[in-house]
């Protein structure tokens, strides 16, 4: 079957059969998890294209899992809950979810909310793990290497290799890499970024020489290097 990979996140076994029985007779590829650390796991081995996740999971929160794939996915998420009140679906969107569907709701809703968000993304989801040359970070680990070596970032260090790598071949302005790491509050705070562009050079780049990844646009901003 080669239709969209669907990933199914909910702690009753009878919702996991429903969804996986009637999502796979419409042409759906379906991966089923029972916990948030389980999807996870899935996600991060083969990413899915749309995540159809339960608000209400055992452990691990359903919004706790939405926050967690938007550090590094941007595969739809609609959340499935049995909760009404406006407060839960604004915290959901504002986390990152796409939609938000009440329990309980029919095959052709679900359905029809699957093809909008599909329409939405446009394009195939990308990989959880950045790569370039020999340099590489892995998402769901929260892991950088350098060859066979492990790179250790402070976090801040972190997002903005990741953002850097995410967009690479664009140029990113400085207002643009600030807004994104720390928020529209700090887009004037150009010191602040120099000083971290600077200290994750100090640990990527090589000793002698030009940089190899993080290149500067003067007075415009930085690029990281495109794979040829």
């Amino acid at each position: 079957m080669s239709g969209p990979r669907v990933l199914v996140v909910d702690d009753e076994p009878n919702i996991r059969r429903a969804l996986r029985v009637w999502l796979a007779d419409h042409g759906y590829q379906v991966q089923l998890a029972s916990t948030g650390e389980e999807a996870l796991d899935l996600a991060a081995i083969a990413p899915p294209e749309v995540v159809l996740l339960d608000q209400m999971l055992p452990g691990m929160s359903g919004l706790d899992v939405c926050q967690s794939l938007r550090e590094w996915s941007q595969a739809p998420i609609i959340i499935l809950s049995g909760r009404d009140e406006e407060d839960a679906k604004i915290r959901a969107l504002d986390l990152g979810a796409d939609d938000y569907l009440i329990k309980p709701f029919g095959l052709g809703e679900l359905l029809a909310r699957i093809r909008a968000a599909l329409r939405r993304a446009g394009a195939p989801a990308p990989s959880p793990v950045l790569e370039s040359g020999e340099l590489r970070l892995d998402q769901p680990r929260r892991l950088v290497t350098l060859g066979d070596r492990e790179v250790h970032l402070t976090p801040t260090e972190y997002e903005v290799l990741r953002y850097l790598m995410a967009n690479a071949g664009k140029v990113l302005t400085h207002r643009t890499l600030l807004r994104a790491i720390w928020g529209p509050s700090h887009e004037d705070a150009g010191e602040t970024l120099r000083v971290f562009i600077a200290q994750l050079r100090r640990k990527i780049e090589p000793a002698v020489g030009p940089p190899t990844y993080v290149r500067t646009e003067p007075g415009i901003g930085y690029r990281f290097r495109a794979e040829p």
